[in-house]
């Protein structure tokens, strides 16, 4: 195949687009994608918040650790990782997760028209090792522990509810989540050397209280099909929930999970991968791994969170690496898009574009100090392809 046949798009606050693209049939599977030429060009020089980015795209500092919000009285959150992007009226907010232990949970900042930060507030506290998560349809975060007995918390991005501690999704190490509002389910990565792809069937869909978690089962190999089983005890005690049915997959370290038209990708860490379910035929395969790029000098390490972009597009960010962002483009290209320099010791977190796809958001965890209180938030604005 000259391009890989699947379909990309992006799910944005509340907002699904569909791209165009066919769909892959029985098992014919199309090869990783390898290093070329990025949509946006090279990388210029370093600039004054220290990111390398395209020509015509700027950056600036939206928070720090420990520091108050610009134009607000709230202080940033230690250790910040996973994050969205939801429509507010004629602005927009962005959430982010703290990953720190007992004291985590989750803040959001919130912009108006123009970009401008109105307000900035916490929205879950007193929670353990919130590391990524994801956006529903209806408007609300998962919030996710990255701990063996973890929980997902549901949040609501204006703060002005409570958060509720969801445990029919399960208990494990929870990492990300993606929401696919066409089989009314939730797929949930687990951040495990021998973790699992889950999904969670809700009893109704818009209501996380009940309903029925489902492990991914297949064979071996990095391509073929998949089922879904019933996991028997989703509290995970005494045993594991990765651990209750025997022919569920195992992957290394599971990460970063985004849903658009008929597709999930998702990261494990373990080995650098990205994979790819193409679920209207039910197949798996990969979409990017280290190991297969042609000629060494892969471009794409330390593989973590993902997002989409409107224009079909996905952006990775490095977990150490060199601290990039790279852009897979819907033909199989892989390039950076940017680098932060200086900061070796940290990792690039939670993207997420704003509702109208012009401006992208995440955070280096650690910043320059490489401590969880020398955090940084980003903004980087330009000429993202529509």
């Amino acid at each position: 195949m000259e391009r890989r046949s699947f379909l990309r798009g992006a799910v944005i606050g509340t907002s699904a687009a569909a791209f165009g693209g066919t769909l892959m049939h029985g098992a014919a599977y199309a090869a990783p994608a390898q290093p070329g030429a990025g949509p946006y060009g090279a990388l210029g020089a370093a600039n004054a918040n220290g990111i390398q980015l395209p020509a015509g795209f700027t950056s600036r500092i939206i928070a720090r650790s420990g520091q108050t919000v610009a134009g607000t009285s709230y202080t940033w959150h230690n250790a910040p990782d996973g994050g969205a992007c939801f429509a507010d009226g004629t602005g927009w907010i962005y959430v982010s997760n703290s990953e720190i232990s007992s004291t985590g949970g989750a803040s959001a900042v919130k912009f108006n028209s123009s970009g401008t930060v109105t307000s900035a507030y916490r929205i879950l506290s007193n929670t353990n090792r919130n590391c990524a998560g994801g956006a529903t349809p209806w408007n609300t975060w998962l919030s996710c522990e990255e701990v063996d007995t973890g929980y997902v918390y549901e949040t609501d991005p204006w703060g002005v509810n409570a958060a509720v501690r969801r445990p029919a999704m399960g208990r494990f190490n929870h990492e990300a989540t993606a929401a696919d509002p066409v089989r009314r389910v939730i797929y949930l990565t687990e951040d495990k050397s021998d973790g699992c792809l889950y999904r969670f069937v809700p009893s109704t869909w818009g209501n996380l209280s009940a309903g029925t978690l489902q492990v991914l089962v297949a064979g071996t190999a990095t391509s073929g099909s998949f089922t879904w089983q019933n996991v028997p005890d989703v509290d995970g005690s005494p045993t594991a929930t990765r651990y209750q049915v025997s022919a569920a997959k195992k992957f290394n370290g599971g990460e970063g999970c985004h849903y658009a038209n008929d597709t999930v990708w998702f990261t494990t860490k373990g080995d650098n991968r990205l994979w790819q379910l193409n679920l209207a035929n039910s197949t798996y395969e990969l979409a990017y791994d280290d190991s297969l790029v042609s000629g060494g000098g892969a471009p794409l390490t330390g593989v973590d969170n993902v997002t989409g972009s409107s224009s079909g597009d996905l952006f990775v960010a490095e977990d150490g690496g060199n601290m990039e962002i790279c852009v897979i483009t819907p033909d199989d290209v892989v390039a950076p898009f940017l680098r932060i320099t200086g900061q070796s010791s940290s990792e690039i977190c939670g993207p997420a574009f704003s509702p109208d796809g012009k401006r992208l958001y995440f955070s280096s965890q650690r910043g320059t100090t490489g401590s969880s209180s020398g955090g940084i938030t980003y903004e980087v604005t330009g000429p993202f392809r529509a």
